[in-house]
């Protein structure tokens, strides 16, 4: 009878702690509407020792940041649907927009202000650099996507594209709160998409044009 490689196994074993420990976070999250509980509290509700939570994350924070990321990840996913051109960054971009159209980010963003707080309320420091963390790593799973996705795109205009609308995303989320609250309904979704298409348009054609009349109503 053939066995597994123990390497394969200890892999697979680190792999399947990681994620209890994010779920784990992500259920504390949504119980408490807030990140207010321990390494202990997490450890046991992920059936892990503390000194097995801080063998993947080297704080709570970190794992708040994955667990967050994990919710805002749908544009990613929606990334992988998108057909691939084989132009250049033009072709990149429209990529890019048709990703970011087709994620559902409203109901993540909404959770997201449950949890952290919501970003119009003078919020503390750290609710602010949690916002911040989170959406900076959404950036960087974005990027890698595209990276695996265009492997021989260039490497600095992959950058600025990515970190120009990723970047924009945090910024837009901070108005869309401002003014609807933050909350999930057709009006605060239709905010939304006025203001998406306003980042897609001045990614694409610079921050000195006017909003298009092609943005929905």
């Amino acid at each position: 009878m053939l066995t597994s490689n123990p390497a394969d196994r200890r892999t697979a074993l680190k792999s399947r702690h990681r994620q209890a420990i994010v779920d784990a976070a992500a259920t504390l999250m949504s119980e408490r509407a807030g990140t207010d509980f321990t390494v202990d509290e997490l450890a046991a509700r992920a059936d892990v020792s503390r000194r097995t939570v801080f063998n993947h994350f080297a704080s709570v924070d970190d794992v708040v940041t994955e667990a967050c990321g994990n919710v805002l990840s749908s544009v990613v996913e929606s990334l992988a649907a998108v057909p691939a051109g084989d132009g250049p960054e033009a072709s990149m971009m429209e990529e890019m927009a048709a990703a970011f159209r087709s994620a559902d980010l409203v109901g993540p963003m909404s959770y997201l202000t449950r949890v952290l707080g919501c970003p119009d309320q003078d919020p503390s420091p750290h609710q602010a650099l949690m916002t911040l963390r989170v959406f900076t790593d959404v950036s960087d799973r974005l990027l890698d996507a595209m990276l695996r996705r265009r492997p021989d795109a260039d490497k600095l205009a992959l950058h600025l594209l990515v970190g120009s609308l990723a970047g924009g995303i945090g910024v837009l989320y901070h108005h869309w709160a401002a003014e609807t609250g933050a909350v999930d309904t057709p009006e605060s979704r239709q905010i939304w998409a006025r203001h998406l298409e306003r980042l897609i348009e001045a990614v694409r054609d610079g921050h000195g044009t006017e909003p298009s009349a092609r943005a929905p109503a």
